[in-house]
């Protein structure tokens, strides 16, 4: 249902990008404009790419508000004016009612349902992606939550960019050094609510033989039955480190004085944890 016919040169558009809170897509999520007066003026819904667009809108402020099954909805003030659109962005959903904290106690990471992985720019104009195909770890849940621990090891030499000349590079000491430095690990010191599902994980990183505190900016994901009888916990993280402050140094620049490779890495982790008895 619109407000006016969508011939009318006078009208505009509501558009809505619908995501969770670690990113993906919620198809199916009502978009619905209440204008001034309390009544509904459109309704639209998200596709499977998470957008949701109303059409056929009218000049005037409208309340906007996304809602979908198991989620707390979402209002937002839409402002269209005579036939331009009215970009809401983003808007991420919560979990309806909230999401509960794994139980004290300790937890495996497993690495067949986890990730780790890393990008860098690359002669300034795209991304090279690659991961760590070996790694393993445990969650020590901590009563509070905030002591949590948390200890992760990765194999250095597993580094995969999809690319084998490319990889060799990498475990050279122009980079990893993987003879010098076999492994690279991160210890858990801190963890502290940032709103909603998302925390901040603090830590100790040691990589190519230096040990830097890192953030890592988290989002939880909650907590279920696997279908082996077992109890998992999921959650995402993201952090951004400088290759220089591990002793990351190679670089080529180009004629154009731009670096080759890029100086800072984003690290992406996804990582399902198991409870152990």
């Amino acid at each position: 249902m619109t407000a006016v016919q969508d011939g009318n040169s006078d009208v505009g558009a509501v558009t809505a990008t619908v995501r969770t809170g670690d990113g993906w897509p919620v198809p199916g999520a009502a978009l619905t404009l209440i204008d001034g007066g309390g009544a509904q003026a459109a309704r639209a819904q998200s596709g499977e790419d998470g957008v949701a667009v109303a059409t056929g809108i009218a000049p005037g402020s409208y309340t906007a508000i996304v809602s979908t099954l198991g989620y707390e909805p979402v209002a937002r003030t839409a402002l269209v004016r005579g036939g331009q659109d009215a970009a809401l962005g983003v808007l991420e959903l919560r979990r309806a009612g909230g999401t509960e904290p794994p139980a004290p106690g300790r937890w495996e990471i497993d690495p067949v349902h986890s990730s780790i992985r890393v990008s860098a720019r690359h002669l300034g104009i795209t991304s090279i992606h690659g991961r760590f195909t070996e790694f393993s770890g445990d969650v020590s849940i901590g009563d509070p939550i905030e002591t949590t621990g948390v200890s992760v090891r990765i194999d250095a030499a597993s580094v995969d960019t999809a690319n084998a000349q490319r990889d060799a590079h990498l475990r050279h000491a122009d980079f990893l050094d993987v003879e010098r430095y076999p492994e690279i690990t991160f210890t858990g010191t801190g963890l502290r609510p940032a709103g909603g599902e998302r925390w901040e994980l603090t830590g100790d990183l040691t990589l190519c033989g230096v040990t830097k505190p890192v953030v890592l900016d988290t989002h939880y994901a909650g907590v279920g039955p696997d279908p082996w009888g077992g109890s998992r916990a999921s959650a995402s993280a993201t952090t951004e480190l400088r290759r220089e402050d591990f002793a990351m140094t190679f670089n080529q620049a180009l004629r154009t004085g731009i670096a080759a490779i890029g100086t800072t890495l984003r690290v992406d982790i996804d990582i399902q944890a198991v409870q152990q008895d």
